[in-house]
């Protein structure tokens, strides 16, 4: 047509533009070049070529056609502003659509009802929603898009209140226009409401259906959600992959897979268990109810597999507790994302092995690929549970290179950490970088300074959450009694626990209770501590009677103790601790026949006493120690090291407690017994390897007993060292021969 000059006739050259435009397999670049060879093309043909652009996704190629237009003086009709007006749409182009709303009024186009809509979508799309109520109001001719498009804008900005009045003012509320109040009601939270429109609509199609039962999953009313979809295929309605994604998040919650199942018939019978969202949802519900058999059966069958197939899939086996399968898919996956790590990164940390967690984020890091909020919290997490403050300090200062914010899940898990190493300044200097603060974080904060024996900071703090508007919980009022617990504040502890339901409405759980119990007895008040025990509204839990057989211990009743002991032995025969301590009260007193009665229950019971057991983390390796570990590779020099201890602890004045060997052997047994306990060799290990000023962490799994108390407190001020030992309960900050704790533990 170029050579002949048939595009020479406007006619001709409209059908043939029309022709390529409306033509998917023609690429729109070919559509264009027709258009530059049109010579004098009218407004069809300028309309015709912007139409085409728009619906191809190139807004911008449009406008340059209407400024082509302008420029040849071809008039613009009431079609050319629409598609401009839906070009501006897609492009957010609010000063654009702004100017052609001018051109528009000039021309004297904005009395037509298209034009109109056009703008009324275009403000309403681009947010400007005053604007587009404002055309909606000065429009000389309404029709339903009119309506339609004014309560979409409204629905989109989750305006309910001027949705509810545009609404209810409607002529004629059609079906488009009641799905979308739906939508928003739903969202919104109004479910009685949304359910009240469904009610009225005197016709219904499958998105009202589909949009009513996603309002109850969205509003985690699962059982309603299930509900209304049995409604719906009773009716008679159609289903699409929408509606049963929905109602598979329904069953998966509920952990209903025998539901699950009728859903996955549905769609066989629908003919569409093949797409693959809907695959997704299967496998993913499948495996949350722990049907790993069918999700493999779906996984493995699968036409089409996305990453999303590979992480639930991933996530199911983790869910069951297959780690190793789980292992070996991640391996196997053909590419992988963020999401592929954080599942089985985070699996990793549930299921307790954090070693292999930080291995395989050190793994992420060597393929380059940038963790998430989600992956680092579950990594600083397994930094805590491995005693491993290098690597987690680490993981800090990664986060405030690359600039990632961090939001109050991270924060708290950072405070969290640096608590549990006893690096206090660096916990509260997280928490005074956070830009947002929940209720959790200062949970973290109250407890961690507690522990760390900054009961005044600790109280202090939840002073200043409350003069914050932050409402305490359940948790804040364990945090506050520890504090109080950690410090022997008996009249304060009783303050906040009666202000718990009084002031609060919190009403104190078994915990509570036993952080009570734990108080008055480390206070000495045994008799009321057993009084709270007898009292208290709900049945004591083997803990709280446990707090009261430590106190029983520590004050030496030993009436009590053996009384409290042996209920908690008939109570949890399989418990070590309580055995331990019972023995311990018996072999006080020198009752060996007793303590060889409870040994043998022991070993009849196949109960076996945890060993003591101290944790150091030396250039970013853990070292571990038992009581008389001579494994160690620098054993050598750690026995040199406790003989220097041992002459400089005399120096100091150290007198073995021997007392805390509780076995029926001579004193010169017992002292080398004590001095081969797994802290002090950790403390000797610490003094070789560690240079001052950097402080000596150690973690221990049991309680510090009293003789490494005071050796502690010694050696600190001999060598002028800090040495922080994190033990079952609390930090003790040990410092110039005094510690954190002033001796109450």
């Amino acid at each position: 047509m170029v050579i002949t000059g048939f595009l020479g006739d406007t006619f001709a050259a409209s059908r043939l533009l029309k022709f390529s435009t409306d033509s998917l397999f023609v690429p729109i670049a070919h559509s264009h070049r027709i258009f530059i060879h049109v010579r004098g093309p009218n407004g069809f043909i300028c309309n015709t070529m912007m139409r085409a652009h728009v619906r191809r996704n190139r807004p911008e190629q449009a406008l340059l056609v209407y400024t082509l237009m302008r420029d040849g003086d071809v008039a613009a009709d009431t079609y050319t502003y629409p598609i401009l007006l839906q070009s501006c749409s897609q492009r957010l182009a609010e000063v654009e659509g702004k100017l052609i709303h001018g051109q528009v009024i000039k021309v004297g186009f904005d009395s037509d009802v298209y034009v109109g809509n056009t703008l009324i979508n275009m403000y309403a799309v681009c947010g400007c929603l005053g604007d587009a109520r404002k055309v909606f109001d000065e429009s000389c001719a309404l029709d339903s898009v009119s309506w339609n498009s004014m309560l979409a804008g409204y629905v989109s900005a989750d305006n309910v209140d001027e949705a509810k009045w545009l609404y209810e003012r409607m002529p004629e509320r059609n079906v488009i226009a009641s799905n979308s109040m739906i939508v928003l009601l739903g969202r919104s939270g109004h479910l009685e409401e949304a359910a009240k429109v469904f009610d009225e609509m005197p016709e219904r199609d499958l998105v009202s259906w589909s949009a009513l039962v996603s309002c109850y999953e969205q509003n985690e009313m699962y059982d309603e959600a299930l509900r209304k979809f049995k409604e719906m295929v009773v009716d008679g309605v159609l289903v699409d992959e929408v509606v049963l994604i929905t109602v598979l998040s329904a069953c998966t919650h509920l952990v209903v897979g025998m539901t699950g199942q009728l859903i996955h018939a549905l769609a066989i019978k629908a003919g569409i268990e093949l797409y693959i969202n809907l695959q997704n949802a299967l496998i993913h519900m499948y495996s949350i109810c722990g049907e790993l058999v069918a999700a493999e059966k779906l996984f493995s069958s699968a036409c089409t597999l996305d990453l999303i197939s590979w992480n639930s899939m991933i996530s199911g086996y983790l869910r069951c507790g297959e780690v190793e399968k789980a292992r070996s898919l991640f391996d196997s996956m053909p590419q992988r994302d963020t999401v592929s790590w954080s599942v089985l990164i985070s699996g990793y940390a549930q299921r307790d092995r954090f070693a292999d967690a930080l291995a395989l984020f050190q793994n992420m890091q060597l393929e380059g690929i940038q963790p998430d909020e989600t992956i680092l919290v579950s990594v600083i997490s397994a930094c805590t549970h491995l005693s491993a403050l290098d690597q987690g300090a680490w993981i800090h200062a990664y986060i405030r290179k690359k600039q990632m914010k961090v939001n109050v899940i991270l924060g708290t898990t950072l405070i969290d950490m640096y608590m549990k190493f006893g690096s206090v300044p660096n916990a509260m200097e997280v928490f005074r970088a956070m830009e947002e603060k929940g209720v959790s974080t200062w949970n973290a904060l109250i407890l961690g300074l507690a522990m760390n024996g900054f009961v005044k900071e600790s109280l202090a703090t939840f002073s200043e959450m409350k003069e914050c508007s932050i409402v305490p919980n359940e948790i804040t009022f364990l945090a506050v009694l520890g504090a109080c617990r950690h410090m022997g504040l008996v009249e304060e502890g009783r303050r906040h626990f009666d202000a718990m339901s009084r002031k609060h409405g919190i009403e104190p759980t078994i915990k509570h209770y036993g952080c009570m119990v734990d108080l008055l007895g480390r206070a000495g008040k045994l008799t009321e501590a057993e009084e709270l025990i007898a009292n208290m509204p709900v049945p004591p839990d083997v803990s709280t009677w446990g707090a009261l057989l430590g106190a029983c211990k520590k004050h030496g009743d030993n009436v009590m103790g053996e009384r409290v002991g042996r209920k908690l032995v008939d109570l949890q025969p399989e418990h070590d601790g309580f055995h331990v301590l019972l023995s311990n009260i018996y072999a006080s007193k020198g009752s060996w026949d007793n303590v060889h009665e409870i040994r043998g229950m022991m070993r009849q019971h196949g109960v076996i006493k945890t060993p003591g057991c101290s944790m150091i983390e030396v250039k970013g390796t853990i070292h571990e120690f038992l009581a008389g570990d001579k494994t160690h590779p620098q054993s050598e020099d750690i026995e040199k090291m406790l003989d220097d201890m041992a002459k400089k602890l005399k120096m100091e004045g150290y007198a073995p407690d021997t007392r805390e060997v509780l076995l029926d052997i001579d004193e010169e047994d017992k002292e080398t017994t004590l001095f081969r306990h797994s802290e002090k060799i950790a403390i000797a290990f610490g003094l070789l390897t560690i240079d001052a000023p950097t402080p000596i962490r150690i973690m221990k799994n049991l309680r510090i007993c009293n003789d490494c108390h005071m050796a502690a407190k010694l050696i600190s001020r001999a060598y002028d060292r800090e040495i922080v030992v994190r033990d079952r309960h609390r930090f003790h900050h040990f410092k110039q021969g005094s510690c954190s704790c002033l001796d109450y533990w």
